[in-house]
């Protein structure tokens, strides 16, 4: 989510985006796909058309609540519409995280004593900046990959707006996979939260080294010896991290009274690094399937090989595959310890198998989840690929947690590991082993 869920500031010319299926790795550090199944995507043409298709998702829903007048939003002086928004999407408010570098689109309000608070679920991010009477919100979106919307705030009513091309500038590029989508982004901030560009920045992912994740954002919680970039700014021209980790509350920073938490928490910021890619990864897998469809039904006198559609099709399931069971996930050298109250929520919305298990539930000791399986697996936007897709990736993923296929860059999963795995799947996903 680029440090934030919206940016608004980059013209409409730059929404044509090329997509190529060679470069999915960006940001997954999967391996290239071959250049004989590159694929070229204009969101604007068949079968996209991302400005004209109607959106079908969780805040689509709240607008035509609020229009059919069966919600209501409550305005408070201190948030405004916040909490209400929150409840409304069923947002835990400890999902909190804050971001203080200037890299959305209300630079201006944005400061190390006011950052934004950026708020989520597995599927919807609500951005909020103290004193802002706009919010910014965006959600996945079975046919629009990540749809955005902004809420302007006023005490009478909130009015809630879905916005196109100057989000998709940011949001639709090589940092979101070439679509429509998010980043979670490390820079060098300076002092006054502005970005040094001439410093390298980084889309951070379970794959990310440490010593890279979280330039511009807070972070609170423990995590050993290991060194980050967050809760600091260039100093002399060095990020001095000597000293900026390990925090327990950020009241030394900013006054966090007004904010839902006092917390921006380590373990939040890692789910939301990790989600934001894995959708971007199954936009990406599930875009191209649908422009493969297209030109195959546009051009009648073609005739499609078979052999060779299946096999463009394992291709583009291979990044999704990789990224859901966490291949080259950075191991943690130290345990990492977060808001109880937001690992025991994020933990309960999961389903659990007869034994309590759960892919949500945590490890934390050298890896992020005991069960490496991603839980977006139960999302809509899984059910909502392509049915070749979804099902070619199902079948890539019980190939590995049968141990059918040994392949090394499943190494990481040893043989319990994957049974564990495979029996909650039996149980929480039936409709896989049909």
């Amino acid at each position: 989510m680029h440090s934030g869920v919206i940016d608004s500031r980059i013209t409409p010319r730059l929404l044509q985006i090329v997509c190529v299926i060679a470069a999915m790795g960006i940001g997954l550090h999967c391996r290239p796909l071959p250049a004989q199944v590159d694929l070229s995507i204009d969101l604007e043409e068949p079968p996209f058309e991302y400005t004209k298709t109607e959106a079908e998702n969780p805040v689509s829903r709240l607008i035509e609540g609020l229009e059919a007048k069966t919600i209501q939003l409550e305005y408070t002086r201190e948030t405004g519409y916040l909490r209400s928004v929150l409840k409304a999407l069923e947002i835990p408010e400890s999902s909190q995280v804050l971001v203080f570098s200037k890299t959305s689109m209300q630079v201006q309000a944005i400061s190390r004593r006011n950052p934004r608070a950026i708020y989520f679920n597995d599927d919807t991010y609500v951005g909020w900046i103290r004193g802002s009477s706009l919010m910014e919100i965006s959600t996945a979106d079975p046919k629009l990959g990540t749809a955005f919307y902004t809420v302007d705030m006023m005490p009478w009513r909130a009015k809630i707006k879905q916005a196109h091309y100057d989000c998709l500038a940011c949001h639709a590029t090589s940092m979101t996979q070439g679509v429509p989508g998010h980043t979670v982004r490390s820079v060098h901030p300076e002092v006054d939260g502005s970005v040094a560009s001439q410093r390298e920045s980084y889309i951070t992912d379970h794959s990310s080294p440490f010593s890279q994740r979280w330039g511009g954002w807070y972070v609170t919680g423990r995590h050993g010896e290991m060194r980050h970039m967050g809760n600091t700014f260039l100093r002399g021209g060095q990020l001095d991290v000597r000293d900026n980790g390990n925090r327990l509350s950020l009241w030394d920073e900013f006054d966090t009274h007004d904010y839902l938490s006092p917390y921006s928490d380590i373990v939040a910021l890692m789910v939301l690094e990790h989600q934001t890619q894995m959708h971007n990864a199954i936009t990406q897998a599930d875009f191209t399937v649908r422009q493969m469809v297209h030109d195959r039904d546009a051009d009648e006198s073609r005739n499609v090989d078979q052999d060779e559609w299946n096999a463009r099709l394992q291709l583009i399931a291979k990044p999704v595959v990789d990224y859901a069971l966490f291949c080259d996930e950075a191991p943690l050298t130290d345990p990492v310890k977060g808001s109880v109250i937001f690992a025991d929520e994020f933990t309960r919305r999961g389903p659990v198998d007869s034994h309590g298990r759960s892919l949500r539930d945590f490890d934390l000791e050298t890896r992020m989840f005991k069960y490496p399986c991603s839980y977006l697996v139960y999302s809509p936007a899984f059910d909502a690929m392509q049915k070749p897709l979804r099902r070619e990736v199902t079948r890539q993923l019980l190939a590995v947690l049968t141990g059918a296929n040994q392949d090394a860059a499943y190494r990481h999963l040893d043989a319990q590991t994957r049974a564990d795995t495979l029996e909650i799947l039996r149980e929480t996903t039936p409709e896989w082993f049909e």
